[in-house]
């Protein structure tokens, strides 16, 4: 019996910082414009000074907060300056990740350069309209709640154990089938195409494996959470961890066919 208070021990915490995070992520999705780039340049700058912190070599200094400072600049460059190279800013602090002092280097750099991408991403997606950036976020939520509350009921085998030793099959699975119920939802009564709900559970699958690379990088950091930003959360990281890499995987898709996105 002792075993079941620990399982949900961190679900109180969870639940309000997750209801706080939905409210405010809400309204600014709403208003969407400056409003919305701001708080995703906020998010990001934090992912990169976690990620600073877990990866270097030593987490006191200054360098952890010049690289997020780099991250907000490279990223509000990429997506205002009047130039048709400025995407090539999104690049500037994973070289600056790659050219400082580390332990894994190589997919810190990648991890870096994932989170400028998906913040520009995401952006640009709010300006063509809030359903496409709703999907998106519903169906990651959907992915993660569905996974969580599957993984510690059904158990069974894990997914990665090497890597994120909490990850199960049932819960993986469980949120692919959450994915795809959002996106027929979409279908149903949001107008987008039949082809959203073989898109959601890749999308959903997509951020599976950001937050496995996530869970990688604590593991290999000898950290539990990303930081203590976030109550039950832990850091910035460790909640939006699946959203960076089902932005980046939509990116990557609307860059070589149409995608059945709900608005667009």
């Amino acid at each position: 019996m002792t075993g079941e208070p620990r399982r949900w021990a961190d679900l109180k915490a969870r639940v309000l910082s997750a209801l706080v995070m939905v409210a405010v992520g809400a309204v600014e999705i709403w208003l969407g414009g400056l409003p919305f780039a701001a708080l995703v340049l906020v998010v990001i700058g934090a992912m990169v000074w976690e990620l600073a912190r877990m990866t270097g070599r030593s987490v006191t200094g200054r360098t952890p907060g010049i690289l997020a400072a780099l991250a907000i600049v490279s990223l509000a460059g990429a997506m205002w300056l009047p130039s048709d190279h400025a995407e090539l800013l999104l690049a500037v602090p994973a070289l600056g990740l790659a050219l400082t002092k580390r332990n894994d280097r190589r997919i810190a750099t990648l991890y870096g350069l994932a989170a400028l991408m998906a913040g520009y991403g995401l952006v640009a997606l709010r300006d063509l309209g809030m359903e496409a950036l709703i999907w998106l976020v519903a169906v990651v939520i959907a992915s993660d709640v569905l996974g969580y509350f599957a993984g510690r009921i059904l158990g069974g085998p894990k997914f990665w154990p090497a890597v994120s030793p909490k990850k199960t099959w049932s819960g993986t699975v469980a949120g692919w089938i959450g994915a795809a119920l959002v996106g027929l939802a979409f279908v149903l009564w949001g107008g987008a195409g039949w082809g959203l709900v073989i898109l959601s559970p890749l999308v959903a699958f997509a951020g599976q494996l950001g937050d496995i690379a996530e869970s990688w990088i604590k593991r290999r950091a000898g950290v539990k959470d990303s930081s203590g930003l976030i109550p039950g959360h832990g850091g910035v990281m460790d909640r939006f961890d699946a959203l960076i890499g089902a932005a980046v995987v939509v990116m990557a898709l609307g860059l070589v066919m149409p995608l059945p996105l709900p608005g667009v």
